[in-house]
């Protein structure tokens, strides 16, 4: 009788304080967990980044690389002369040209090789079991890691920039509308690597076969975007193709931004297509986020 009496007088005592709490402002848990994963995740960032600076080989060939090769080709090409989209148009110098492709590589290379590799590295090597075995959530882990390369990213462009004006000579946009198109198109450009990387770094069986796996993958799109070569002499089929993927969206949108309006009759549709530049970023960013939710796993698929 007095277990029934116990047992009633608990339940009730729990049923009354619900509204009390409730009344009081106190939130329950679901709803603390949403400020609490934002929290923890913007935390990450600071700490992602400093691992970043540490790994001199992820500085060397996401950070310095496309600075390294634009100073390549400046040197190498500048003695054939300006690019001309067309006689009697204005004409630009090499670096110049070339400058908006590595603006677009240096994004997929802190996006998608940088994440790909990085993370299947902490599947191989048991850190993200570990992480798994803590309260960290993957939303946490993931807002950690695109903060990291959004920090990264806009380093390295500033980087590129600075370089392209002051040593290369390279004259920069001075229209406020042409740095609000390079501001969406880094953004969206940013972002959509860093899920595309997510996504990726399930690919690799391990952390031995990330490089094998991600870098390819990485340097092919680069030749077939119009990074290292000009877009306009691809073959039309290699264009289809490139077309598919970000990276020759995100070119597109950087040479709208550095060339002058005449080279845009050197795009496919010879349009600079701005519209659609957003409409396949928006899109491959949609792709990234679902695919990234669906296949990350805090251990290796064989494991």
């Amino acid at each position: 009788m007095s277990d029934t009496t116990t047992t009633t007088t608990t339940a009730t005592g729990a049923s009354a304080a619900g509204p009390t709490t409730q009344a009081r402002g106190i939130r329950s848990p679901r709803t603390a967990a949403r400020p609490g994963m934002l929290r923890v995740g913007a935390s990450r960032i600071g700490y992602e980044t400093k691992g970043y600076f540490r790994s001199p080989d992820a500085v060397f060939f996401t950070f310095l690389f496309p600075l390294i090769m634009l100073g390549i080709f400046t040197a190498a090409f500048s003695s054939a002369g300006d690019i001309q989209p067309g006689p009697g148009a204005e004409g630009v110098s090499v670096g110049a040209y070339y400058l908006p492709g590595m603006l677009a590589a240096g994004m997929l290379l802190s996006g998608v090789q940088n994440l790909a590799v990085d993370i299947a590295g902490e599947k191989g090597d048991g850190t993200l079991k570990r992480l798994g075995g803590t309260p960290l959530s993957p939303v946490s882990y993931f807002i950690g890691k695109i903060g990291q390369v959004f920090v990264t990213g806009v380093l390295q462009a500033a980087l590129l920039l600075l370089v392209a004006a002051t040593v290369l000579g390279i004259a920069l946009p001075t229209t406020a509308e042409a740095w609000m198109t390079f501001a969406w198109v880094f953004v969206l450009g940013i972002t959509t690597s860093a899920l595309l990387g997510i996504a990726l770094s399930a690919v690799p069986r391990s952390s031995k076969s990330a490089t094998a796996v991600v870098i390819p993958i990485v340097l092919v799109l680069q030749f077939i975007s119009g990074v290292y070569l000009q877009f306009s002499q691809l073959p039309e089929w290699m264009q289809n193709l490139a077309s598919i993927f970000p990276l020759k969206w995100m070119a597109q949108g950087m040479r709208a931004v550095f060339l002058p309006d005449d080279f845009k009759v050197l795009e496919q549709h010879g349009e600079w297509d701005l519209g659609w530049v957003a409409v396949a970023l928006l899109a491959w960013l949609v792709i990234g986020l679902v695919v990234s939710r669906l296949t990350f796993r805090w251990i290796r698929r064989d494991a």
